[in-house]
Formats: structure tokens, sequence, C-alpha cells
């Protein structure tokens, strides 16, 4: 019987024959690793608060807020601090949190404090890397909230009062190529604004009315709430609610395309609420250009009724379709694909490979309270680039915890997906049968972080650009390590936008892979590629981004660069 010393021998000489054949030019054919189907790890019983909302942040720290109206948390504010809001609908006096945030490194927790109501709010972050949130509930409805990320924990939230135009609840938000963010609808508001306000110009409205929005909303269940929005890479604004989506010249209020109403009976928006991606914009081959081919992907949502008959006690089943359209298309037409199983309330988290990880929710009802049943414990990957639409889902392993309403999810650097909430009652309920309030927080490790692969798997060890400041139109180097270069399977780097995500919806989410010009072998296990940054604010809006290298479908951890 060999000796684990021998063992180790063989496999250490084994390894280094495949290296130095793929040195000399050789492309070792290994099998690839078995179907995992990831992995799951419990990284806090209870963070103290429901994670309703979710932002990456540049500082790899998430924040992480539910509401003030739910009543008291189970997070302590520090040094004896109170809130104290008349207005609130739950607590005059709140001593407790209902903000934190998350430190992903660390694994460890810093309560803030968030004075009025976030309740089904929206958010985006500027260039500079600060979150703006805007809206809520009640005495919230029209605040728009900074945070601006710092050092030494001594940031926190800061209000200001009324200003927003109109009540914006559960509006939508986007980041633009000047920088600016763009508010778009909520409960009975059929317009948008913009952050910040153009104090230059004294007669610019304080907001625009969107007639799409009017004619999208179902009378008696609105089903258009929360609309997807995603910036084209022609400076648009692809806008879809309900059923229905259009390209939006926002510059003149007008717009510029009507896209075919997505097949099937299925609402796709709150409170049927489904979920959307902007598939990756891809910069390579012909596409490297400043309009380049881009996808949507819209998958999940309820039939029309479902919300009343839930409010009923009649749970329905899901939706189980995805539509995929390419909306540069002379003539786009949505391809239906159907899904492993219904899913609604469901988050579609873009991953470094340029798959889609389908997670959380229930396959009956709708969003709402109470309204939801049977939790779909499975992720499912979506395989973006399978030529085969029968081939493109695969089921993952489950959870153990339901994450039905208001649930949260989020990628991160190191490849993981941050998985957190889930509180379908008015307030908090730990005792509720079946779904009582979930506090807890969860990493998802999708299959590519198998241990098994890691030979496979760069790692950045250097961006060669100043400060890592990514310039457009120009060009930059990555320096990393890789154990056995794959040629045949192909090498990227993409950028990847972290998003602000609450229910369903990651508003800002966006994948640019970028043109790969060069790749140049340094040393037996160390590598130099040349990369083209991108064209446009509108392909790139300026800010923080992960950048991610991709090889053999294994990404390495993700470094933050700036783009301006």
């Amino acid at each position: 019987m060999a000796t684990k010393k021998s063992s180790f021998l063989v496999y250490l000489i084994a390894f280094l024959s495949v290296t130095a054949l793929s040195t000399f030019g050789f492309d070792i054919l290994i099998p690839p690793s078995s179907n995992n189907g990831g992995s799951w790890v419990l990284l806090h019983s209870s963070i103290g608060i429901s994670a309703m909302h979710m932002q990456l942040l540049h500082i790899n720290k998430i924040i992480i807020f539910d509401r003030t109206d739910f009543g008291a948390s189970n997070l302590s504010l520090p040094a004896g601090r109170c809130r104290s809001d008349p207005n609130d609908m739950a607590l005059k006096v709140d001593c407790t949190a209902h903000s934190l945030l998350y430190d992903v490194v660390f694994d460890s927790i810093r309560p803030l404090l968030v004075q009025t109501d976030t309740w089904c709010s929206s958010g985006a972050v500027i260039a500079d890397g600060t979150l703006v949130q805007t809206g809520g509930y009640n005495d919230g409805e029209r605040v728009a909230r900074t945070f601006k990320p710092c050092d030494d924990d001594q940031c926190d939230w800061k209000e200001l009062p009324e200003y927003l135009s109109v009540r914006r609840w559960y509006a939508s938000n986007q980041i633009l190529p000047d920088g600016r963010i763009i508010v778009v609808g909520g409960r009975n508001a059929f317009s948008y604004e913009f952050f910040p306000k153009n104090f230059l110009n004294d007669t610019s409205p304080a907001n625009y009315y969107l007639r799409f929005l009017r004619d999208t909303r179902d009378p008696r269940e609105e089903n258009n709430l929360y609309p997807f929005l995603h910036l084209l890479p022609d400076g648009n604004l692809f806008i879809f609610a309900n059923k229905q989506s259009i390209s939006f010249n926002y510059t003149k209020n007008s717009v510029v395309k009507e896209f075919p109403v997505i097949p099937g009976e299925d609402s796709r928006t709150y409170p049927c609420t489904g979920s959307s991606v902007m598939l990756p914009i891809r910069l390579t081959g012909g596409n490297q250009t400043e309009n380049p081919e881009v996808e949507i992907l819209v998958c999940g949502g309820a039939p029309n009724g479902s919300y009343t008959k839930a409010e009923r006690g009649e749970y329905i089943s899901a939706s189980r379709t995805c539509g995929r359209i390419q909306v540069t298309d002379p003539n786009p037409k949505w391809a239906m694909e159907e899904m492993p199983m219904p899913r609604v309330m469901s988050d579609m988290v873009l991953l470094p490979t340029g798959d889609v990880l389908l997670i959380n929710g229930a396959s009956n009802g709708t969003a709402g309270w109470e309204d939801g049943r049977n939790p779909v414990l499975n992720p499912v990957l979506y395989r973006t680039y399978s030529s085969d639409p029968s081939q493109r889902f695969w089921v993952l392993n489950p959870s153990r915890t339901p994450r039905m309403y208001h649930s949260s999810a989020v990628l991160v650097a190191d490849g993981r997906v941050i998985v957190g909430g889930s509180n379908p009652h008015r307030v908090y309920n730990f005792t509720a049968d079946p779904y009582p309030t979930e506090l807890g927080l969860e990493a998802f490790s999708p299959p590519y972080l198998a241990a098994r692969d890691s030979y496979l798997r760069p790692s950045i060890i250097s961006i060669e650009t100043p400060q890592n400041v990514v310039p457009y139109r120009g060009s930059f180097g990555i320096s990393l390590m890789l154990g056995l270069y794959r040629r045949s399977r192909g090498i990227e780097a993409v950028m990847m936008a972290a998003s602000f995500n609450t229910h369903s919806f990651s508003m800002n989410q966006r994948a640019v892979v970028l043109k790969v010009t060069s790749v140049v072998q340094l040393s037996l296990v160390a590598y130099k590629i040349e990369v083209n940054g991108p064209q446009t604010t509108a392909i790139a809006p300026p800010g923080y981004y992960m950048v991610f290298v991709v090889h053999a479908g294994i990404p390495s951890q993700g470094v933050w660069v700036k783009v301006q």
C-alpha cells in the first residue's frame, strides 16, 4: 500500500508534468470536474435584522437594512444611541438598529442608524463609491439618504429630507452615463426624476411623466412596481413593467422603441414578482463597438390574478418560463425557455462566468404579506452561453432555509453569493408557521469554487494601471498566476458592477467582458494579459467595478478598479 508521502510525490510529478507540457504549447485534455452543485455555509444564525435590502460596497462590505416600522430588532445601537421619530408607526423611540454594515472579509457586523422608514426603497452607487438610497414609506417616502464608505468605522447614514419630488415607494434606480441616478416609478408614481437635482436650471421640472408606467398598471394588482431597468450601450434605458418593455430616451422624455409583449399570461414585476438581468456585454471579436449587441433575460413571475387569489388564500403555481431578447436586433423577438420548476420572488445574480444564478423564492403565490407558499430551496444555474436552450438550466444543491418575500442576494469579490432576509410578515415574527422572520446570513459557493478546480483558477497579482484606475478607450495589463493554462478554453477579463438588491431585482447589476489582446507567459505559472478598457460611459458608467479573470470557466477572485 502506498504511503501518504509516496502518494503526494506521484501527484506532484503528475501535476508538474501536465504543467510543463502546457508550458511548451500542448493543450492537455483533463476531464472536467464532476458536477458538484455548489455548497452552502451559514455565516450567522442571526445578524439582528432581516436583509430586505443589500448593497456591496467597494471596501468589501455590504450595507444591509430592512425597515424602521417592523418594531424592535435584535441588534442594539451602540453606546446608548436611540432613534427618536414621532412619525414612526411602530416605535417612537427605538434603541435598536435597522441597518448594518457586514464586513465580508472579517465576517463582522457594525450597527448603523437610519432615521426614517426605508421600507421597499431603492438605491444606486455613484462614481465616488457613495451609496445613494431613495424613498421608502411614511416619513421616508421622499427622503434621499447617502452612505459614504470610510476606513475608520465612523461613517453612518445621512438623510436629505423631502429631496424627492413625490413618494418613491417600490421604485427602481439606475446609474446613468453622466453619473446621475434616474429614479423610476413607485406606487401611483407614474414619473421619473434624477439625483442629484439640476440646481443649475431652475426651469427643469421636478419630475417627468412616463405614460408607460400608467399603461402597464393592472387595475387591482398593479403588477408594474419595481420596474426592471437596464442601461443599454446606446445610452437609452430599457424599462420592463408587467409584460411590456420599451427603450426610452430619458433626456428627451421619448420612447425610442416598443418591444414585443413577452409571450404568455404571466406578469413579471411586483407583486407577481419575477426578475431580470442584462446579460454580459461582450466587447470581444466583432462586438467591440460603441453599440455592442446586448440581450435581456426575464425569468419567473406569476399569472395575472395571482396576487388577488393569494390574498384570499389560494396560492396558484408561479411562472416557470424565462424570456430572452436581443434588444439590439432590428427585429427583436422573445425566445421563451422553461425553468426546471416554477419560481416567483427569485433573485437573479450575474456571475463572473457570464452565467446567471437564480436563487431564493417560492413556487406558489406572489410577493406580499403571507402571499407565498412552497419555498424553492434549490438555486438554478442558467448557462448563458450554451447553444442548446434545453441544456441551459442546472439545478444546484439546496439551502435549508426558506427565502421568501423580502429576501436578497449579492455577489461578492471572492465569487460567493451572500444570501439573507425573508420576512413575509407585517412585523418581526419569529414564531410564525411555516415561515418565521429570518435573520440569518448564508453564503452560497457556486460550482466554480470547487477546490478540485484550483489548478485552473487564476490569481490576480496586480492591475497594471495607476491606482487601479481604468481609463475609457485605453488599455491595461493584468499580471496573474495560473497553475495550468488550457489554451483552447481561453482566458477572459470581466468587469462587474456591484448591485443594489431588493424585491428580487438587482439594480445596476452589470457585467462587461473586455477584449484580451495578448497573453504572455512570464514563467512556469506567471502570465500577463493585455486588456482593452470600455469605450464609452454608456457601456460602463463611471465608478467602481470588480475585475475577474476567467479561465476555463473558473474565475479568479475579483479586484476592485475605478473606471473613469
